[in-house]
């Protein structure tokens, strides 16, 4: 359960004291905040991946992992490019008095960053396909957090208050996924009754 949260819980913890403005006062914090979370951002999919660990199957839940891996992909690719270039970039020509170029930093950063939140919504949408497949209803809980969450991080980051409830809708989201899979699968066949067999 760790595992799948910690990342979402430090993200959490780092939204509280991530400046809410880049300044020329904040400009050192702002670089410095992402020069330390850079690593940590890609470790949001963790909450997708596990459930899904091992080698994929030659059938369609296989194919939907396939699909979550790459949408982790993407979400990882590309929301570190907002980190670069939003978070890092801009905080640097900021903090160093180059003017005018935050602005056009911003809107590449953000148009990374909502590519890379939708790849990760991709990843969550097929990640709870494959879910309900081996474990039914009992993940719908998870599943309806995860959306929720993927919804507001489209233009939350992790700017307190709502980037920091976000984070922790994903905490909750994945530890309740977690704790779906985690008990025995069913099998398809068992949840359509015997009289289908």
């Amino acid at each position: 359960m760790a595992l799948v949260t910690a990342a979402p819980l430090l993200l959490a913890v780092a939204g509280l004291v991530h400046p809410r403005h880049l300044t020329a006062a904040t400009a050192g914090d702002w670089a410095g905040l992402h020069i330390v979370l850079l690593p940590v951002f890609p470790l949001l999919v963790l909450g997708l991946l596990v459930p899904l660990w091992g080698r994929p199957r030659p059938d369609a839940e296989g194919a939907l992992t396939v699909l979550a891996w790459i949408g982790c992909l993407c979400f990882a690719a590309y929301y570190s490019g907002l980190d670069a270039v939003a978070g890092i970039s801009a905080g640097t020509v900021v903090h160093h008095g180059v003017h005018g170029a935050a602005a056009r930093l911003f809107a590449t950063g953000d148009e990374l960053g909502r590519t890379g939140v939708y790849g990760l919504a991709v990843a969550s949408f097929a990640t709870c396909v494959v879910l309900w497949r081996r474990h039914g209803p009992r993940v719908l809980p998870g599943a309806a957090v995860l959306f929720a969450a993927c919804w507001s991080f489209v233009d939350s980051h992790i700017f307190w208050p709502k980037g920091v409830f976000t984070m922790i809708g994903f905490a909750a989201a994945f530890a309740l996924l977690a704790a779906a899979a985690s008990r025995p699968a069913e099998d398809a066949q068992q949840r359509q009754g015997p009289e289908n067999s």
